[in-house]
Formats: C-alpha cells, sequence, structure tokens
C-alpha cells in the first residue's frame, strides 16, 4: 500500500493519553478508508542533559516506561489486521519528531492534549505546533468526555 516515501500513508503520535487513544483509533479506522499505511509514532522526551551525573540511572526507567505505555496503547488499540503498520518508539522532542515524520505523508493525526494537559485549553503544545509546522495536513482528535 505504501511506496517507501511516505505516501500513503497517515502518521498518528501518541502518548498514552486518552485524546492520543482516540486519536489512534480515528487514524486507523482513516487508512482503512484510504487504503493507506499506518506510522504510529510514542516520542518521548530525553531529559538527560538536565541530570548531570544521574542521568543514566533516570533514561532507562523513562525509556522502560514509555515502551510499555506503547506496548499497552497499541494492544488496546482497534485492530490492525490488514494495514501496513510502522511502529515508532523514539527519544526525542515529540513536536519534532511528529513533524519530521510527517514529510511526504499524506496525513498527520494527533490528539488535541497529551499527558501533559492544562485542562481548559483548546489544544496542547504538540497539536499546535502540528498543525503549524507539518508537511501535510493534520487532524486533531479529541477525546470524548
Amino acid at each position: 500500500m505504501s511506496d517507501g516515501s511516505g505516501k500513503g500513508r497517515i502518521v498518528v503520535g501518541i502518548d498514552g493519553s486518552p485524546q492520543a487513544s482516540a486519536a489512534l483509533a480515528w487514524a486507523i479506522e482513516e487508512a482503512r478508508l484510504r487504503g493507506l499505511g499506518l506510522h504510529i509514532i510514542h516520542a518521548f522526551p530525553a531529559l538527560v542533559s538536565i541530570l548531570g551525573g544521574r542521568a543514566h540511572e533516570y533514561y532507562p526507567k523513562v525509556e522502560e516506561d514509555a515502551k510499555r505505555s506503547f506496548e499497552e496503547e497499541l494492544a488496546n488499540a482497534p485492530s490492525l489486521d490488514g494495514l501496513e503498520v510502522e511502529r515508532t518508539l523514539v527519544a526525542g522532542n515529540p513536536s519534532e519528531q511528529l513533524v519530521e515524520a510527517s514529510r511526504g505523508a499524506s496525513l498527520l493525526v494527533v490528539g488535541s492534549h497529551g499527558r501533559g494537559t492544562f485542562h481548559g485549553m483548546l489544544v496542547g503544545s504538540v497539536s499546535l505546533h502540528a498543525v503549524h509546522q507539518a508537511h501535510c495536513p493534520v487532524v486533531v482528535v479529541r477525546a470524548q468526555d
């Protein structure tokens, strides 16, 4: 379904939040409707530079938590059967990782807020950044309250 250039795929960012789960479900359904591949990304912040000498103890825990969250979210997602799916777990700024992944994609899908939400805001910082910087159209999905 995908030609390898990124065309013909939908990129979706997840982080374990209810909004990300809603975005993933929406992206799966859209990929089915359009006959496109799906690239699921969980980018987690790598905060090692601000922790000094203890970073080597802290980072593996952050990576382990991110991997567990990623696997749980995929296990609880609607079926991916029949879809061409790429899964990426990467340390880095989520906004930057998603914008980079949007190069050549047909669509970028993000949740309206991540886990670090300030309640009452219409969109979070990652979704706002994606809307302004992505290299393809962006869909921002809100979870049902």
